[in-house]
């Protein structure tokens, strides 16, 4: 009799998981998943755009026109770290561009949001206005400084890109009051 116990308890749990693995296969089934779907959600930023708006010391920075496939991944804004704003992008062919901005000293500033980039001692015209283009190892970028403020568009994107987006930015409208 002992031995007939062994035998029923290795049995039950075979049976146990036929059951378990049958129920996952359901589940499996009847649960929508897509295997195309994009893993990276855009961001709707315009939130902490109205937030940084009201709370930064210069004219806070978002890119107006840009089209659809440019995809906005990251925002954040941080008062103790120099009124720091970034607002992250995809571009359509899934390079990242980032708007920087701050009031933090601007070499080390632009050292650290660029990844180390260089002064290249070079401008280019965008948007009536002469930015300074920085490369470095891992981001290059278009920099600007203007009336104690420094604005970065940075990335591993082109310089053509990073250009569209700086031509892109536009002071943030400011909210109306409820």
């Amino acid at each position: 009799m002992a031995g007939m116990r062994g035998k029923q308890t290795v049995r039950g749990m075979f049976q146990s998981m036929a059951v378990i693995c049958a129920a996952a296969g359901v589940i499996y089934l009847f649960i929508p998943h897509d295997e195309k779907a994009d893993p990276i959600k855009a961001v709707d930023y315009r939130v902490e755009l109205v937030t940084a708006q009201r709370a930064a010391p210069y004219p806070v920075l978002a890119p107006e026109g840009l089209a659809d496939d440019w995809k906005p991944t990251s925002v954040a804004y941080d008062r103790e770290e120099g009124d720091a704003w970034h607002l992250g992008f995809l571009t359509p062919d899934r390079q990242y561009v980032a708007v920087e901005q701050s009031t933090a000293a601007s070499r080390k500033y632009i050292s650290e949001v660029t990844h180390e980039a260089r002064d290249t001692g070079r401008t280019r015209q965008v948007a009536g206005r002469a930015w300074q283009l920085w490369e470095g190892p891992k981001y290059d970028a278009l920099v600007l400084r203007d009336k104690g403020v420094t604005t970065v568009v940075t990335g591993t994107a082109t310089e053509e890109q990073l250009a569209r987006m700086a031509e892109a930015l536009r002071p943030a409208k400011k909210a109306q009051p409820v």
